[in-house]
């Protein structure tokens, strides 16, 4: 090597690794600054959806199941039909019944129209006894004069006498005739009463009867997709028994839970948007619909209880729900339950 040959400086490499990383570091956080100036976003929300137990409403053992495990179900479509011999029987017995009552209002009314009749006929009478009693009283008053000039004799004085006294008695039985007619009338009428009321009591036990019998067939609520059967035909249910869940996927809503400190900005109607984490490319569109009126731990088991003298300070989450724009364009992926972040313009 020459004297004055001099070995080349090895270039410095640093800057030109650490400069594009400050670079992307000041973009990202510049627009996550941007981002948080413009939305108010969270992970702490779930995929919401109405599922509805399918409950029997009477005991008897499971006749055929129309379902499988997570299979899918139409609204009004037939899950499970139970044996219904013994529920038919009791709707024929039901009927027989109430053919039996009304043959008997039907009795009972022949019987009041038959009092009426009775009332008329002893009416009548009555009538005419008063016609006679008044008669066999003038009678008597005109042989009494005609006893006294001399007239007639002291036997025919008795007979009129006696024809008076017998029509007076007359007419009283008379009375009590038309009195116990009057009595059956409103005996018959109270008969005819009961009688209706039995006839309303007999339908009413017929109607339970098939409004049980109907409930041996159970058919969907809803559109949707049932969980886990837990059933097999010949089983045995008892009423109020839970059978089966049916998700309903026609309508689907996010639930988020924000930070107290989050929701100065935030109101209904704003726009949001939705990524689930299983499904991070997909942006779906929605808006604030609702803000609860209590935060999350007002409805646990136990609420905090402040007074108590342990308090510390813990910064509460404000459930709100939020409705997507079009959600039947993502009914093969939104499931109840699944993670997703939110995201709401509040400028």
């Amino acid at each position: 090597m020459e004297p004055n040959q001099t070995t080349p400086k090895k270039r410095n490499k640093a800057p030109f690794i650490i400069a594009p990383i400050v670079l992307i570091a000041g973009f990202f956080g510049i627009r996550a600054l941007l981002h948080s100036l413009a939305y108010e976003a969270t992970d702490n929300a779930q995929i919401e959806t109405n599922a509805i137990p399918i409950v029997s409403r009477l005991a008897g053992f499971i006749d055929s199941l129309t379902v499988v495990d997570y299979g899918e179900v139409k609204q009004d479509s037939m899950l499970i039909s139970i044996d219904d011999r013994e529920y038919v029987l009791a709707v024929l017995q039901a009927e027989t019944d109430l053919a039996n009552a009304r043959a008997d209002l039907a009795n009972t009314e022949a019987g009041l129209n038959n009092s009426l009749s009775n009332k008329q006929v002893t009416l009548a009478n009555e009538d005419v006894q008063r016609t006679r009693l008044q008669k066999a009283n003038d009678d008597l008053k005109r042989d009494e004069g005609l006893f006294k000039d001399g007239a007639i004799t002291q036997k025919q004085l008795d007979d009129a006498q006696n024809n008076f006294e017998a029509a007076q008695k007359q007419l009283t039985a008379n009375q009590r005739q038309v009195s116990y007619a009057v009595s059956q009338v409103g005996t018959s009428e109270a008969q005819i009463k009961k009688a209706q009321a039995t006839v309303e009591t007999r339908l009413a036990a017929l109607e339970l009867t098939k409004l049980k019998l109907s409930y041996c067939n159970i058919y969907a609520p809803v559109n949707g997709k049932i969980g886990k059967r837990n059933l097999e035909v010949g089983q045995y249910v008892q009423p109020g028994q839970p059978l089966m869940t049916v998700v309903n996927n026609d309508k689907f809503w996010v639930i988020a839970n924000f930070k107290e400190t989050q929701l100065e900005k935030m109101k209904v109607g704003q726009e949001v948007s939705v990524k689930l984490d299983g499904y991070p490319a997909i942006d779906i569109k929605g808006k604030v619909a609702s803000f609860s009126l209590a935060t999350g731990a007002k409805f646990s088991l136990l609420p905090p209880d402040n007074s108590t003298g342990n308090f510390v300070k813990i910064t509460q989450r404000v459930p709100v729900k939020i409705e997507f724009d079009d959600d039947s364009k993502y009914k093969d992926i939104l499931k109840a339950g699944l993670s997703v972040k939110v995201d709401v313009k509040v400028n």
